[in-house]
């Protein structure tokens, strides 16, 4: 059985569809023909989210490219971490939210009944902020998810594969029992990387990931993201415009809506296209303004 069709049976035992099987024939199309396969990942229409009925992001609707790098911009509390979260149901574990719409992954209704969100989550990792190890022994953080899931490949090898795509082997080899904790906050972030690489995911969100980190580990994580996604489909959330204009291929701007005297927040897309018209040509006014830093 391929890598590809083992990683789909979580979801496809879960809603009763082939979905290994239809991830195969997707990758055997971007094989053949890379350059021009531009095959939507997730397809979302009219999603919003509330907490306790207080809308945070309404309408949204684009679709986001397989292999490529998304980011998501706009000034705090657009809703940008909102909405990375319905991609792998992480709203799931905040009480009082809702999602609206629909969001599909290789067409497939992610919020259906029958979806299992621990196997979303598997085919979606994710990755915060702030480098969050276990207080375990760096082999332990790689091995932690694997074990969960039953997988029964040679636990050694899955733990060098990972850190290994995560570019972090070379530095950890010889001190694999040590704790993590020891290791800088950019080590520290790439194994997070590792640990959401280690259970073969489709998708990788990246939720602000080098806010907390120097220049040199920023250089070293943005590197890694575009050797990534060439096995990867990854979103990232980021207040760097820097960082979305280097490393991304598409630019999701979105802007704040003030309501109810100003008292209500509500995030909105206002453009969504290719990452270089966003910051030489954008359609909207707004977006012109803020990547310019008239606000924001």
């Amino acid at each position: 059985m391929s890598e590809r069709k083992r990683e789909g049976e979580g979801l496809e035992q879960a809603a009763g569809l082939d979905m290994g099987t239809r991830l195969e024939e997707r990758d055997e199309r971007a094989g053949a023909d890379a350059e021009t396969v531009d095959e939507a990942i997730f397809s979302l229409s009219g999603v919003g989210v509330t907490y306790s009925g207080a809308q945070a992001v309404e309408d949204v609707s684009f679709g986001l490219a397989t292999n490529e790098i998304t980011a998501f911009i706009g000034p705090s509390g657009c809703g940008k971490s909102t909405l990375i979260r319905c991609l792998n149901r992480m709203n799931d574990l905040i009480p009082g939210a809702e999602v609206e719409g629909e969001v599909l992954y290789h067409d497939q209704d992610l919020y259906d009944p029958k979806i299992d969100p621990v196997q979303v989550r598997k085919r979606i990792g994710m990755v915060f902020q702030k480098p969050n190890p276990f207080p375990k022994s760096i082999y332990d953080n790689i091995a932690f998810g694997p074990k969960v899931l039953g997988v029964k490949d040679d636990m050694d090898e899955t733990v060098e594969r990972a850190l290994r795509r995560a570019s972090l082997w070379d530095e950890v080899k010889d001190r694999l029992k040590s704790n993590a904790f020891g290791m800088s906050g950019g080590q520290q972030q790439r194994l997070c990387i590792a640990r959401a690489l280690a259970v073969s995911p489709d998708v990788i969100l990246m939720d602000e990931p080098c806010s907390a980190l120097d220049p040199i580990s920023t250089g070293r994580i943005e590197d890694l993201m575009l050797e990534l996604k060439q096995s990867y489909s990854i979103v990232i959330v980021t207040h760097n415009m820097h960082q979305a204009a280097r490393v991304s291929d598409r630019t999701a701007f979105f802007t704040v809506d003030l309501r109810a005297g100003e008292s209500q927040r509500v995030g909105k897309l206002v453009e969504f296209a290719p990452t270089e018209q966003i910051f030489t040509s954008p359609r909207d006014r707004r977006t012109e303004e803020y990547v310019t830093g008239k606000f924001g």
